[in-house]
């Protein structure tokens, strides 16, 4: 005969594992797990960066590198290879400047600009409810101003289609790609509209103006600082739709996708500090019959390498004068002009002098996500032959994303200075991963193919 006290404790004890093991499984439900995961991540990126703060580490620069007479033939075939791979693969490897726009003469007017300028039109478009969307909620904006019928989730399906999980919905599969680069921005309009686009660095208030009273609103990309996952007020980077500006008050008139909504107005300083971020990059996107009206308005910024040589120039003249958190922008903003100008040595000795800013810099304010925006000192460290100091940054940037490494850029570099040190296996495992968060994307699968891999 059972001793039935017995056999209730031996029960209980089963019941446990059995519990545990039926909320695991509902837990991965579609309908449970897409209200709940967010939820969870969330806790878990508490958890990793209480006991390992992002912004308390600090990359230090080794300044050697591998310069050998093999370095130099491989880095020199890497630089080849730029002008046979396709188009996403040069603009990622070769580091310079954008692509340019319409070829056609530009005509330089000095009309004055209207005081006040309040573009109509515009359908505002948010990233709520969806993952790291700034991106394709901006450039749903600037196309939806001229007409196209396009969805955020239209863009969202080219430029960040996310993980290749049956298991997970469309939003779910794109948590994990955190960043849209511009150049992604401007091949989704280029390629698969009838709209043309371009993008520039270097701008300035007036030249934004100039667009602005002409009828063309403009993406810019600027820093700030909101409250992240972990619950912390930390820097990140952030698209804004630009429709309008009054000269009297100081101010821009923004579509913010996040958390200031439409219609939200920046004065002036502010606008600047935070588009120093990103040396002043700015994004047009027109109809095709707008070419020399482009053109005109671009005036010498037309030339893309007169763009970047001007981007350079502000960088020189604010290193002069700036100090603290803007100093370390105007030094690296100096070594991304200098990648753009394929410069990389002079690129790799700026961005050094950025880093060495970086420790001195409030720890709570320290722009710790700069790399994943950003990926201009992988390229004028690699292209140095500085493979070491490429694999450390990569390091510290993907380990200050909570969850996984879910940079496909900093992977993909960091598999690129694998190969080059001889690590051919952790190369091809960087490669891989990068093609689990962004399926299909082109550099890392040329790169496996160029190792006779399948993706």
């Amino acid at each position: 005969m059972y001793n039935l006290p017995m056999q209730k404790r031996f029960n209980r004890i089963w019941a446990i594992p059995v519990t545990a093991l039926l909320l695991v499984g509902l837990y991965f439900t579609p309908p449970i797990h897409s209200r709940l995961a967010w939820r969870v991540e969330n806790l878990r990126t508490q958890i990793k960066f209480f006991f390992n703060p992002p912004d308390e580490v600090v990359f230090q620069p080794g300044g050697t590198t591998n310069l050998t007479i093999e370095t130099v033939i491989a880095t020199t075939r890497a630089e080849y290879l730029l002008t046979l791979t396709p188009k996403a693969t040069i603009t990622l490897l070769a580091t310079s400047t954008p692509k340019p726009g319409p070829t056609l003469k530009p005509t330089i007017t000095s009309t004055p600009l209207p005081a006040s300028v309040i573009l109509k039109g515009v359908k505002y478009v948010d990233q709520r409810n969806r993952w790291n969307y700034c991106g394709p909620a901006n450039l749903t904006m600037a196309l939806n101003f001229w007409g196209w019928k396009g969805t955020r989730d239209d863009v969202a399906k080219v430029i960040k289609p996310g993980e290749n999980n049956p298991n997970k919905d469309f939003i779910e599969r794109g948590k994990i790609d955190k960043n849209v680069m511009p150049y992604e921005m401007v091949d989704f309009v280029n390629d698969t509209t009838i709209f043309h686009a371009l993008y520039r660095s270097g701008g300035d208030l007036n030249l934004l103006k100039s667009f602005i009273s002409a009828g063309y609103p403009v993406i810019v990309e600027k820093g700030y600082y909101e409250r992240d996952s972990s619950g912390t007020v930390s820097w990140m980077g952030h698209y804004l739709f630009v429709t309008g500006y009054d000269d009297a008050s100081r101010i821009f008139i923004v579509q913010d996708t996040y958390l200031d909504g439409p219609n939200f107005k920046i004065d002036y300083e502010q606008f600047v500090e935070g588009w120093r971020n990103f040396n002043y990059l700015f994004m047009i996107i027109y109809p095709s019959d707008s070419e020399q009206k482009i053109h005109d308005l671009l005036g010498t910024w037309s030339d893309d390498r007169w763009a970047t040589q001007h981007a350079l120039d502000v960088a020189n003249e604010e290193i002069n004068t700036l100090k603290g958190f803007n100093a370390y922008f105007a030094w690296f903003n100096k070594g991304t002009s200098h990648v753009q100008l394929q410069q990389y040595v002079d690129a790799a000795s700026a961005y050094d002098q950025a880093f060495s800013i970086y420790p001195t810099l409030d720890i709570a304010k320290r722009p710790y996500r700069m790399l994943w925006y950003q990926t201009g000192p992988y390229k004028s460290y690699y292209f140095s032959a500085r493979y070491a100091d490429v694999i450390n940054l990569a390091k510290i940037t993907l380990d200050s994303v909570s969850g996984g490494p879910y940079l496909e850029e900093s992977l993909y570099w960091r598999g690129m200075a694998y190969y080059m040190a001889g690590k051919t296996d952790l190369a091809i495992d960087d490669y891989r991963n990068a093609l689990k968060i962004h399926p299909q994307w082109i550099p890392a699968t040329q790169a496996l193919q160029d190792l006779g891999v399948q993706p």
